[in-house]
Parts: C-alpha cells; sequence; structure tokens
C-alpha cells in the first residue's frame, strides 16, 4: 500500500482532512472553532506533520521541542 493509498483510507473514513500546509493554507478548523478562537478560547487542533525525507524528520525530530516531552513515539 502506498502512502496515498493510506491517507485516503483515513479521509474517506473521516479519520482525518487531507494533508494541507499549515504554513501557507493554515490550520484546517471549522466555522464553529474559529468562532471560538475569535471569541478568545483556545481549541486545541491535533497535527500530524508529514515528512518529504527521513533527513527532514530528523531534523525536525531534534528540533521541535514538544516532541521531546509530548511524545514517546518520537525518538
Amino acid at each position: 500500500m502506498t502512502f496515498d493509498e493510506w491517507i485516503q483510507i483515513g479521509v474517506d473514513n473521516k479519520w482525518c482532512g487531507a494533508p494541507v500546509c499549515s504554513t501557507h493554507d493554515g490550520t484546517p478548523i471549522s466555522e464553529a472553532e474559529e468562532a471560538e478562537w475569535e471569541e478568545g478560547a483556545d481549541p486545541c487542533h491535533h497535527i500530524v506533520r508529514l515528512y518529504e525525507s527521513e533527513d527532514v524528520a530528523d531534523a525536525v525530530n531534534a528540533h521541535f521541542t514538544p516532541y521531546k516531552w509530548r511524545s514517546p513515539l518520537v525518538s
């Protein structure tokens, strides 16, 4: 199974959204979540970053501090 096939299963089953660029596209949120944010609430949106190579994954894993204290999955 390719990554594209795997992610399509998630999208089709509404387990996740399609991959987008957080930098250029923003975080995918609903209108209600946006209103909540605008009213001063702090809704949490869980994001899974997709890496274009193992080198990029290693570089991000080594640099991104929350991975060190939040996720036992990243080594």
